[in-house]
């Protein structure tokens, strides 16, 4: 009886002392800073003498913080939530640790903010967490860009192929439909192994809420990640926003897999930059940004890259969008931009508004990877399609003085009509491989010469369905292997004529001539 009623004693005295075994005696110091001022979501603090660059500050009410600016006595800390509970004389502590946010499968199909919080109304997201900086990939560490990306814009993957770890800017005025080519070519991966990731840097809810359910009902929204840093949250969340993207991406290219990143869009990210260094009191250099945000996108982008077999053979392909004013590709940031960039799509505000979309400017964009990563089909397909179009923009300039132009020139003119045509594309609406392989064909082979307005959209909106009943195995082939031989060709522009014959007046229904 007395044995029983002594033996939880016993066993509280036994727990006691293996905790005493355990501890760590000696003295232990701990650094503890106070917020000297407050303002704008900027803390400038005193008392961390060790505090490194880029440290994660732990403020007593809970929130956090990161070391952005080093001075002698005090340190500048950006609030990663808002500055309403934080006040002058709060003690702040330094973690020893940098920024993290969770990495991994469980990101698919959510949306978060940069620090991995949950925006979507579902469970927190547990498990790993990687720093969001992270070093870019060496070169020793990095392979040649061979393999295609497929946007299902005509334009694009006609005239600037995109290659697996190329990092291809986005560029225009506002509302000249950036986000869409980005978006687009996030639903065109429905049926690819690319997993997507979404970063919107100051956007409007709205507009953010537009490209989500455009990628939910158009794509395979299990095998992306939206990550959301709105125009209402702080400069801090906003900062960190993209390189937190890079790192959600980085963990599956790590793994052998391929990613795609959109940054929507560095122009605000750039914004938020110059406002917290002229915050934390930093120098303003040209247009009044500071010197080393060419820095900071240069190393952010940098980590876009197409890994070695030795390293697993993943690739992470960036699609950076920037915004211009009036077209100027000369300012601050477009520029370093475009120097960081392989290439850039260029939209072009006059286009947009006549109608031509998407509207990228052919002469001005350029895509330095190019037909490298090219399907072969589409490149033999499209060998001569941007020299063709961009003599008949120049004829058709000529044209409008006046005069009547020979035959030839009017087949030019024929022909350049067609391709136009062929490169406007509705929103939301990608073209799969084999489809743009037999509009080129069709373009380029003549067999549009003549046809009328409404017979060309007549043919451009059954092609998909006459592919698919007429000419399947040459479908298969094209989208399996992305090559066609002699005879795949002849059998595509076969079909493709007697399909464009059956729109001609009095011919009939298109069925009736295809079959």
């Amino acid at each position: 009886m007395t044995a029983d009623r002594d033996a939880p004693a016993d066993l509280w005295l036994d727990r006691a002392r293996s905790k005493l075994e355990r501890a760590q005696l000696g003295p232990h110091v701990e650094e503890v800073g106070k917020v000297v001022r407050i303002e704008d979501g900027i803390a400038l603090i005193s008392g961390l003498p060790s505090a490194r660059l880029d440290e994660l500050l732990r403020f007593d009410n809970g929130q956090f913080g990161f070391v952005q600016v080093l001075e002698t006595d005090t340190v500048g800390c950006v609030l990663l939530d808002g500055s309403d509970t934080v006040e002058a004389g709060d003690m702040v502590r330094g973690t020893g640790d940098v920024v993290r946010v969770p990495v991994g499968p469980a990101l698919l199909g959510r949306i978060v903010d940069p620090l991995g919080r949950p925006l979507d109304g579902k469970e927190p997201i547990a498990g790993e967490r990687e720093p969001i900086e992270c070093p870019a990939p060496g070169i020793i560490d990095r392979d040649l860009v061979s393999q295609p990306v497929q946007t299902g814009l005509v334009v694009v993957d006609t005239l600037f192929a995109l290659g697996r770890g190329q990092r291809e800017l986005i560029i225009g005025d506002r509302s000249t439909g950036k986000t869409t080519i980005a978006v687009d070519t996030i639903i065109n991966q429905k049926t690819s192994d690319i997993i997507c990731v979404y970063v919107a840097i100051g956007q409007k809810s709205s507009n953010v809420k537009r490209a989500i359910d455009a990628i939910q009902s158009g794509g395979a929204f299990d095998r992306c990640i939206v990550v959301v840093a709105g125009a209402a949250n702080p400069a801090g969340l906003q900062w960190i926003a993209p390189f937190a993207g890079f790192t959600m991406a980085e963990y599956f290219r790590d793994r052998g897999q391929h990613a795609l990143i959109v940054v929507d869009d560095l122009t605000k990210h750039a914004a938020c930059h110059r406002e917290i260094a002229l915050l934390t009191r930093q120098s303003p250099g040209r247009e009044a940004y500071p010197g080393d945000v060419f820095y900071v996108h240069s190393r952010l982008l940098e980590r876009a890259a197409k890994l070695s077999a030795e390293k697993g053979g993943g690739s992470l392909t960036a699609l950076p969008i920037a915004e211009t004013d009036a077209g100027n590709l000369s300012a601050y940031i477009p520029t370093n931009l475009i120097s960081i960039t392989d290439g850039q799509i260029v939209l072009d505000t006059k286009l947009f508004h006549e109608g031509q979309k998407p509207a990228v400017d052919v002469g001005t964009s350029v895509s330095r990877v190019g037909g490298k990563t090219q399907a072969k089909a589409l490149r033999e397909a499209a060998a001569t399609l941007r020299l063709d179009y961009t003599q008949f923009l120049e004829l058709e300039m000529f044209t409008r003085f006046g005069g009547m132009p020979d035959a030839r020139v009017r087949q030019q003119l024929s022909r350049g009509a067609s391709i136009r045509t062929a490169l406007a594309q509705g929103q939301h609406q990608p073209l799969q491989l084999a489809d743009e392989v037999a509009l080129v064909t069709a373009v380029q082979s003549g067999i549009l010469d003549g046809l009328a307005p409404a017979a060309l959209a007549a043919f451009r909106a059954g092609l998909s369905a006459m592919l698919d009943r007429d000419v399947p195995a040459i479908v298969r082939a094209i989208n399996r292997a992305g090559s066609l031989d002699q005879s795949g060709r002849a059998g595509l522009i076969e079909a493709l004529q007697k399909y464009a014959a059956a729109l001609q007046p009095g011919n009939g229904p298109p069925g009736a001539a295809a079959s």
